[in-house]
């Protein structure tokens, strides 16, 4: 299988346009997007290398081939991190005896309680899969009403693309679901179980989630601001802050209102009286 390093490579070249680089476009093309031959004479490396980067057999391209690549990509400043990224984590994993990482569903209890300590905040926990493992009272109050926790175990990236009611739900759905798409990639450190998660979904699903697949997002923000059209109380703007448990390969994600009008109606939701006590994000 192809590392995650040169499937990215790959994805980026053929999703670059030959006229975006001074090439002529006349003649058929076999792939979409620039030859291996192009791009390796734009970098100024062999095809030689450049196919073995791309087939995952060197996964130790040095800060200069980077980049090179970068540069002849023409990738933007979230690419070439997430180049960088996928660089470090080939060599570490390189490094590193044992066998494939497995997908977490054990909570710790220090993290349930945590999840218990945020009492006016809707709060989760996820894994690299999107599996929800654990929620607080006021994420639940939030999202049962959405079809979200429906089911013995209820997984975020499922419904986002599963569901017909989360179009409904999220606005900015398409957004969504890039970074969805995107941390899954992230995340996925060579394990077949995210792969066969992601070929479930594409057999399930279709293209909304298989052109995502290949073309391999780079979204991924810990923090940022979601529109919701709730059932019971309407518009609701949140922001979320991504807290990662690095050991546990979860996320801890808290969500709070971004405005008074806003507040007033998690509040309704919530059963709280207006004025209580609550904060409201900047």
């Amino acid at each position: 299988m192809d590392g995650e390093l040169g499937a990215f490579l790959r994805s980026r070249r053929e999703a670059l346009r030959p006229e975006q680089v001074g090439l002529p476009t006349n003649g058929r093309r076999r792939t979409p997007g620039l030859r291996r031959a192009e791009l390796a004479t734009l970098a100024q490396v062999s095809v030689e290398y450049l196919t073995r980067l791309e087939q995952g057999r060197d996964t130790r391209p040095s800060p200069g081939i980077l980049a090179a690549l970068a540069e002849a990509l023409r990738l933007d400043d979230a690419d070439r991190r997430h180049l960088q990224q996928l660089a470090s984590v080939d060599h570490r994993r390189q490094l590193c005896a044992g066998g494939r990482p497995t997908v977490s569903r054990t909570v710790r209890p220090q993290v349930r309680t945590l999840l218990e300590a945020l009492r006016d905040r809707p709060a989760y926990l996820t894994n690299r899969l999107g599996d929800v493992l654990a929620w607080n009272e006021p994420f639940d109050r939030l999202a049962r009403p959405l079809g979200l926790l429906d089911g013995e175990r209820p997984n975020l990236v499922w419904f986002l693309f599963v569901d017909e009611r989360a179009p409904q739900h999220f606005p900015d759905w398409a957004d969504l679901a890039d970074q969805q798409v995107a941390d899954l990639h992230r995340l996925r450190a060579g394990d077949p179980t995210t792969d066969a998660f992601a070929e479930r979904l594409s057999r399930t699903v279709g293209e909304p989630f298989r052109s995502r697949w290949q073309r391999r997002p780079v979204a991924v923000r810990p923090s940022g601001v979601r529109w919701l059209r709730h059932p019971e109380v309407g518009p609701l703007r949140l922001s979320y802050e991504t807290l990662e448990l690095a050991d546990d390969q979860q996320r801890l994600v808290v969500q709070q209102p971004t405005d008074p009008a806003s507040a007033t109606a998690l509040d309704r939701l919530l059963g709280r009286r207006p004025g209580s006590l609550r904060s409201v994000a900047g």
